[in-house]
């Protein structure tokens, strides 16, 4: 069975940054050892980016979250701690400039993988977004969000994420 796993927006800025939050710190471990088990067992590992510009005050999300983050070759925008050294040259990644990765769709689709599973931060905007993106690419494969590998800023709509993604038959595990 074909399994790629994605690694979302495991950032500096998301984690200890400019809209980093203490449960975000507390996945790194969970991550990592995730990552480092589909590794082992050759199955892929890509990640995603957020990833802004200058201009980012000015965009709709900019307006929307007046706080830049995640800007382009910047520290915030790398991986955080122990992750950064398992995303080498060889890794997949897809930079995205809003929530959710149509690269990340064309690449899923391409690949026609049997499983897709997701983690990183946060489960209730980026995380959320690319489960339902790889849902669409993959309607057959079976799409998994691990709930102790993701987090959001707000527990309640954590959980509220965690409902929707389970009521569009995205499985949830480890909740």
């Amino acid at each position: 069975m074909k399994k790629i796993l994605v690694v979302v927006d495991y950032q500096k800025d998301f984690v200890n940054g400019s809209l980093g939050f203490d449960k975000a710190v507390t996945l790194e471990k969970g991550i990592y050892q995730k990552i480092k088990q589909y590794k082992q067992n050759s199955d892929e590992v890509v990640f995603t980016f957020d990833t802004h510009d200058d201009n980012y005050l000015q965009t709709q999300e900019g307006r929307n979250l007046p706080v830049p983050h995640c800007l382009r070759n910047t520290e915030g925008w790398d991986l955080y701690g122990e992750i950064a050294d398992l995303c080498d040259e060889t890794s997949k990644r897809f930079k995205k400039i809003t929530f959710g990765s149509l690269e990340l769709a064309d690449y899923l689709t391409s690949k026609n993988y049997a499983s897709v599973e997701l983690i990183g931060v946060v489960s209730n905007i980026c995380v959320i977004s690319n489960a339902i993106i790889a849902k669409a690419a993959l309607p057959e494969a079976e799409i998994i969000v691990d709930a102790s590998c993701t987090a959001s800023f707000d527990e309640s709509l954590n959980q509220k994420a965690l409902d929707v993604m389970q009521g569009m038959q995205i499985k949830v595990i480890n909740r």
